[in-house]
């Protein structure tokens, strides 16, 4: 009987439905607009932030060019995600076939585990720059930028090739609806008709070697700031070092939060409605929120977006 069933599900349907965001509202063409704007807020946002860096000299440093890296981590990320979504909502069809499932997967999972990484150098590059600003120029040079950031684009698409695989290649025998608005590795394991806790151990256990590696830098980071921030004499230098570094945070918090909760907390802890908001949290809201904090936040880049503004807005001569 087993075998019965897994042929018929291999040999028969092999795509999948996708429950989205808009079933569980009142208005669904009004969150489709809403989700629209904001995913075009996030592009341009992104898009501006590494156009700026890109044509700003000032600009040209470490720090901003990690910002680099994570305005084009978020620009991908949410792209995998929301214009498949809305096209659906917008066509009226739910369906998503297992090779697109399979390569939405495998994006959001080398995307996120890039971002993880990119955001523990990031805290790195801040510890170097506070605390041992003399040697900064030698230890966060072109070159050890270049392999960080090589370095988490990597690492984040070690994840994407283990567990994507993996997934995608247990026998799906039950309903074939997933309760989610994309193809999320949890979602998606819930379908199968076998055994899947070792493999949820598996998962569970690279998820926290990956995150704690990440926290562990992070934490450390930014213990030795605070105790550096602390004996510093000027107050305006204690004012500038925390203000950057309390924007970097901000974002660690909202992205980490998100995925230990989606991937470290007992299944008992989650619902799909929750599992759902979470994931608007980090997939749509976190993309569109990262430019405004590093912008708003940072004197240097709001500098430099007048100047652009001014020289766009001068009259001919």
């Amino acid at each position: 009987m087993e075998n019965t069933t897994w042929v018929a599900n291999h040999t028969g349907r092999s795509d999948f439905d996708l429950v989205g965001l808009f079933s569980q509202f009142k208005y669904p063409a009004l969150l489709c607009v809403v989700i629209f704007v904001v995913f075009l807020m996030a592009l341009s946002g992104n898009t501006i932030l590494i156009l700026l860096i890109h044509c700003d000299v000032h600009l040209h440093k470490p720090m901003y060019f990690f910002i680099t890296q994570l305005s084009l981590m978020d620009v991908m990320y949410i792209s995998v995600t929301v214009p498949k979504m809305l096209m659906d909502q917008v066509m009226g069809v739910k369906h998503i076939s297992a090779p697109e499932c399979g390569m939405q997967m495998f994006l959001y999972l080398m995307l996120g585990g890039s971002e993880v990484f990119l955001l523990a150098a990031m805290a790195y590059d801040r510890y170097v720059a506070i605390c041992h600003p003399l040697h900064y120029p030698v230890l966060m040079n072109h070159r050890v930028c270049l392999l960080l950031a090589s370095s988490s684009w990597f690492l984040g698409s070690m994840d994407g090739f283990v567990l994507t695989p993996v997934t995608m290649t247990f026998p799906f025998c039950r309903s074939r609806e997933i309760q989610h608005f994309f193809c999320e590795v949890p979602a998606v394991m819930k379908l199968s008709c076998s055994d899947t806790s070792l493999y949820e151990t598996l998962m569970y256990l690279c998820c926290v070697l990956m995150l704690l590696i990440p926290v562990t830098i992070i934490s450390s980071s930014y213990s030795f700031i605070l105790f550096t921030i602390h004996r510093m004499n000027s107050a305006e230098a204690r004012k500038k070092a925390f203000a950057t570094c309390s924007s970097h945070m901000m974002v660690v918090i909202l992205f980490y939060g998100a995925s230990i909760y989606t991937y470290m907390l007992p299944t008992s802890y989650h619902t799909p409605e929750k599992d759902m908001i979470v994931s608007v949290f980090y997939t749509i809201l976190t993309p569109v929120l990262n430019p405004l904090i590093y912008s708003l936040r940072n004197k240097d880049v709001t500098r430099a977006l007048k100047k652009m503004l001014n020289v766009g807005s001068a009259p001919p001569p």
